[in-house]
């Protein structure tokens, strides 16, 4: 996959801060604009703390003090994430680090989504963070599909309104789709994937879910790779997001 670099004459090629940093495997472009908030990036020696600076292929980019480059190779995985492991670089209550089971490499990943702490199942990692922005927003209407065990039977009421749309502390949560499996297991399919949507749904009528387990992201599908294993990302796989994205 190629980057978008639109070069001028000179040779140079003005991208966005938060572009350059997800080009370089820092993290997703909307990610990438906090860690810049935060005053965590500089270019050639000065802080940056907004978004939208330019970036020449002569600049020198750091986070944390880092200097960082644009990623030449593109990496894709597939990771079925055991429970209790967090999807994040790193923690300072010292969990375990969904990272830490993909293979040891140069290149910096980063999860496209996340699962919580309790929650198993499908997480992507890469370093391209184009791949990455593109299909984690909510306009690329990339599918999410759960299977939810609930500690007891859940209503039709739920499923009805969970259908129809319920606004918990002004935020509305709406699924796609949802099947009963059994009388206390659904599958549920979601579009934009609030932050622990279906706990916060589950929550609201006083449900808590056993098991919260993603086996499908788009056209993606755990399969049977087995819990704690990866796997990389197949061409069709990743063309099956849509051309479109880039």
């Amino acid at each position: 996959m190629n980057l978008d670099q639109n070069y001028d004459k000179s040779g140079n090629y003005p991208l966005r801060l938060q572009v350059y940093l997800a080009h370089s495997g820092i993290a997703s472009r909307r990610a990438s604009e906090d860690l810049i908030a935060e005053g965590r990036v500089s270019v050639n020696g000065s802080i940056i703390t907004k978004p939208g600076e330019k970036v020449y292929n002569n600049d020198i980019v750091c986070f944390d003090g880092k200097t960082v480059k644009m990623e030449n190779v593109f990496l894709y995985y597939v990771l079925n994430k055991p429970p209790m492991y967090i999807c994040s670089s790193k923690d300072p209550q010292g969990r375990a680090l969904a990272l830490d089971l993909l293979p040891p490499i140069k290149e910096r990943l980063y999860n496209v989504g996340r699962l919580d702490y309790r929650s198993s199942g499908l997480v992507i990692f890469t370093n391209d963070g184009k791949f990455a922005s593109k299909i984690s927003h909510p306009s690329a209407e990339i599918e999410k599909e759960y299977i939810v065990e609930s500690t007891v039977p859940v209503s039709d009421l739920v499923i009805e309104d969970f259908l129809k749309g319920i606004n918990i502390d002004n935020v509305l949560y709406r699924a796609k789709k949802i099947e009963r499996l059994d009388k206390n297991i659904l599958r549920i399919i979601l579009i934009e994937g609030k932050n622990r949507e279906i706990r916060r749904v589950f929550s609201y009528f006083r449900l808590h879910p056993k098991s919260l387990k993603r086996v499908r992201i788009g056209k993606v599908l755990i399969g049977s790779l087995k819990e704690g294993t990866y796997r990389k990302l197949t061409d069709k796989e990743i063309n099956g997001f849509g051309s479109e994205l880039w």
